[in-house]
């Protein structure tokens, strides 16, 4: 008795066709997480108060740049790590030169971009010098003598030759180190992207199946 055994389709290209489709699954599936991840990242920073442009910093991408492979990856990442990071682990943030933070006040307001300014970049901006003032027990101040409050709350020039409406306007609190809290947990919002890769695999796998 002779028996033959004949393969249909071919089983060469059948793998051939399930590797396409795994590289095809594993792409498109690393690029949701990875998006997801981005987006998760984005909400905690919102809802942190800490404002949308550093939320914004957020940003990721997916590997390979192009083509497909079923070793794709995708990287998340922020554009403003330092300050993101400070905000996920909590940290203290001393002056380099030894000395005092100076922390703006409503009243120095802020540059272009919405950017805070330096005491020596307000006093060029403002066009005003400003006094240090000690106070014993209290965090120490610089101010602004002979200045004017502007309908926005902004210490200005006064240009009064009377003093009339002249304020002296603390424009920065000097501390020598501030504290900053943990108020993010991202490790949390990563262990569950990455727990999530098998499955959102599989789904993309059986979603190319079925179209």
């Amino acid at each position: 008795m002779r028996l033959s055994i004949k393969t249909s389709p071919d089983i060469a290209e059948a793998m051939r066709r399930e590797v396409l489709a795994g590289e095809k699954a594993t792409t498109r599936a690393m690029a949701k997480v990875g998006t997801d991840l981005k987006l998760a990242w984005r909400r905690q920073i919102n809802g942190a108060g800490l404002g949308t442009r550093l939320a914004n910093s957020v940003r990721s991408a997916t590997y390979p740049k192009s083509g497909e492979s079923l070793r794709a990856a995708a990287l998340v990442w922020s554009k403003a790590p330092k300050i993101v990071s400070a905000h996920d682990q909590g940290t203290t943030i001393r002056s380099k030169n030894g000395f005092y933070l100076a922390i703006p006040t409503e009243a120095a307001g802020r540059a272009a971009g919405g950017r805070r300014m330096s005491p020596g970049e307000w006093e060029r901006r403002r066009g005003i010098r400003l006094r240090f003032v000690y106070r014993r027990g209290a965090p120490s101040l610089l101010v602004a003598d002979k200045a004017r409050m502007n309908k926005k709350g902004l210490a200005v020039v006064s240009k009064s030759k009377t003093g009339r409406n002249q304020v002296t306007a603390p424009i920065f609190i000097l501390v020598p180190q501030v504290r900053l809290r943990k108020r993010l947990d991202l490790e949390r919002d990563t262990d569950r992207a990455i727990s999530s890769v098998p499955s959102a695999i599989v789904a993309q796998w059986v979603e190319d199946r079925t179209k």
